[in-house]
């Protein structure tokens, strides 16, 4: 472990405190989370195992991103208020904010409508909540503690009072993790104490918290509650105790807003003044951590800041699921995007909700509800789009910072951090120009089909896609045939006689492969005996008869580079590892098909999509360009592309069409012509490929 981490991260003077807790964290973790990790993918999460798989330490460098870009805009929205103001560079620079980005320039419009937002801001900074729902080892609340002393200090407070304020009205954190709770309080504490000579010993706590589980509770506790409370009281306390029965699943995505905590506190001071039933003390002590942390939930924060769990809706177990599904049906897909959600409706008119999150939100259609409502409703101040292991985890990251204010034509800032850039080392400046930098506003991603957050892309691409007509107008989905048992039900065409094949006991099946253009990959077979069929049947795994016999396009659902683009003929099945299109009407394949294949369309899937998936939806949305003037030329290059990379798909062994390898025509240089003389023996009149195989080899 030591060997692993940065020497400067154990420098105290360089603030390395917190670096050491976060990694003593992260290495105690590693244990348990490569256990839970390593259990089969049908595994369903719960409880600890969620704490252990969805904790990532947050690296510094971002952690200060996040928090200048957040609480030091907003303070910096205040200080705009102010005769003194300078300018955001000058007070970025003064306070040593050295991730700050300043504003873009403004349209007239939209400069009017922040002087008004900003006059309504809370402009006491004893006042200004900051929140972090995941908080781990407390990291980002550190240096949240750090940039607040600075301001208090720049308001006229000693160091004694801002480190007191701060810890009693600013800061507040949350995590379903016992052990993370204690080592972010201890954190805070300690920087407390850097501050206050007796913050140790005083009356003064961190307001951060486990968040608590009543699971363990049962009929007869409830039934004590009823003996012992008013039904307006024991009616509260029971939806409580219902609400955290899974707290240490759900989380700080848990709602309180609805309970009545005056009611609870008010009949618990009159118990205490009694006596409380023995039988009742484990539930009062419960209840009453899970006051605390409902009404941490119930409050509206200034800011919110974390680096949220990351998992997917397939590692749900039932009850975290079906929570999902009834509570944030636009965001279930992943808990990140649930927090994003949740927590973009935590904050106060102009507040400000800064998370580092999967890039997926920005791209995937499973994300598009959200994502629209999120350009409809907030705006996007800031946003660093991070490559893959930037954040030391192998997926694009994004910092996504959201005012609550609606003002569709703000400047925002969006760039982009490359492995390179990060890559053992901290950026040294950033933006870094060159890397996507942009300053747009959001309205012109509502150009593009499901609003992708597509920053970079030029405004004349924006053109085209509000000018053209999606492919999805005039294409269609063929749907896909899933074995849910590939295994037993796909093989490759060698393994089974060609009697089966030629029967239809066994059909040709598109299923992915390696990158190849225009066509090919025509090796794997899928089971097609009624025995089969029945199984995809009942398990919805069937293509639509209509759709399955239809010529059309194909290419590879996965890919790490770029997209290849073949044809589907008529005669081929295929599965959800090869998406398919075809069209809806008599329509053009080939023109569609050399689009679909061009460095246009690469860019423009790049746009909409930059995950590892291609989907039919991704390329529904794409524009279709071709027009009647160029679809025949069109139309002639693709039929000649395509009879080339048939000639030479069957050319190997790995082709069901394949005769013999095409060296053993020319062993014998007195036999070099004698392909040729067959191929015309063979027919009077040569097809299209054998016109190409003559040219090709004979001129």
């Amino acid at each position: 472990m030591i060997d692993g981490i940065p020497e400067s991260d154990f420098d105290v003077q360089l603030e390395g405190q917190v670096e050491i807790i976060g990694w003593l964290y992260q290495y105690y973790n590693e244990e348990s989370k490569d256990k839970a990790i390593g259990q089969p993918k049908s595994h369903k999460f719960r409880d600890v195992e969620i704490a252990s798989v969805t904790q990532i330490f947050t690296p510094d460098w971002i952690v200060k991103y996040m928090v200048q870009n957040s609480v030091g805009k907003y303070w910096m929205n205040v200080l705009k208020t102010r005769p003194s103001f300078t300018s955001e560079k000058e007070i970025a620079q003064n306070f040593g904010w050295e991730y700050y980005m300043e504003d873009a320039d403004q349209p007239i419009d939209v400069e009017t409508n922040l002087s008004v937002e900003n006059d309504i801001l809370n402009k006491d900074i004893q006042k200004l909540k900051v929140l972090d729902p995941s908080m781990g080892s407390g990291h980002i609340l550190v240096y949240a503690f750090d940039l607040l002393m600075d301001i208090y200090q720049s308001e006229g407070y000693s160091k004694n009072e801002a480190a007191t304020s701060i810890l009693n009205n600013n800061l507040f954190g949350m995590d379903i993790d016992r052990r993370a709770f204690q080592l972010a309080y201890f954190a805070l504490m300690m920087k407390y104490r850097q501050y206050v000579r007796r913050g140790l010993s005083d009356e003064n706590s961190a307001h951060v918290y486990d968040i608590p589980s009543t699971s363990g509770f049962d009929a007869l506790d409830f039934a004590a509650i009823d003996e012992t409370f008013s039904n307006p009281v024991a009616s509260e306390i029971k939806k409580v105790l219902n609400r955290f029965e899974h707290g240490d699943e759900q989380g700080a995505l848990l709602n309180s807003d609805d309970i009545d905590f005056n009611v609870i506190e008010d009949a618990l001071a009159d118990l205490k003044n009694s006596s409380i039933p023995l039988d009742l003390i484990n539930v009062i002590d419960t209840l009453e951590n899970s006051l605390v942390v409902g009404k941490t939930l119930s409050a509206m924060y200034e800011v919110v800041i974390t680096n949220p769990p990351y998992m997917g809706s397939s590692r749900m177990n039932s009850s975290l699921s079906d929570f999902a599904k009834k509570q944030f049906p636009n965001s279930k897909s992943d808990l990140f995007a649930m927090f994003m959600e949740h927590y973009n409706g935590r904050i106060v008119k102009n507040g400000y909700n800064a998370m580092v999150t999967m890039q997926s939100w920005m791209f995937l259609s499973s994300f598009e509800t959200m994502r629209t409502y999120l350009l409809e409703k907030f705006t996007i101040s800031n946003l660093m789009h991070m490559e893959n292991n930037v954040m030391g985890i192998a997926f694009g990251t994004a910092v996504t910072i959201v005012r609550n204010v609606n003002l569709p034509t703000f400047v925002g800032t969006y760039h982009q951090i490359k492995t390179a850039d990060a890559s053992g080392k901290v950026p040294k400046n950033l933006p870094v120009y060159g890397n996507r930098y942009n300053r747009t506003n959001q309205t012109i991603f509502q150009t593009f089909e499901g609003s992708p957050i597509a920053y970079w892309v030029p405004d004349k691409t924006y053109k085209i896609m509000s000018e053209k007509k999606p492919l999805k107008a005039t294409w269609e989905s063929a749907g896909r045939l899933k074995t849910h048992n590939n295994t037993k039900y796909i093989r490759s065409f060698w393994e089974i006689s060609k009697f089966s094949i030629e029967n239809h006991s066994f059909r040709m099946i598109h299923n992915g492969g390696p990158f190849r253009r225009w066509f090919g990959n025509e090796t794997e077979i899928v089971d097609y005996r009624a025995e089969a069929i029945d199984f995809y049947t009942q398990h919805g795994g069937m293509i639509n008869p209509d759709k399955m016999n239809s010529d059309g396009i194909t290419w590879n659902l996965i890919t790490s580079g770029q997209n290849a683009f073949r044809i589907k003929e008529n005669n081929f099945l295929f599965t959800s590892a090869a998406p398919t299109l075809i069209p809806v009407s008599k329509h053009s394949i080939f023109s569609v098909l050399g689009q679909l294949n061009s460095k246009a369309t690469t860019f423009l899937i790049k746009a909409l999509n930059p995950t590892l998936n291609t989907t039919v939806h991704d390329v529904l949305s794409i524009p279709e360009v071709i027009n009647d003037t160029n679809e025949k030329n069109i139309e002639h290059i693709v039929t000649l592309n395509i009879e080339l990379s048939k000639h030479d798909w069957n050319s190997f062994e790995t082709s069901i069409e394949f005769v013999s390898h095409p060296l053993m025509k020319n062993i014998d240089e007195h036999n070099q012509n004698q392909g040729a003389i067959s191929l015309l023996k063979h027919n009077n009149v040569p097809s299209l490929s054998q016109k190409i195989f003559l040219e090709v080899n004979y001129g």
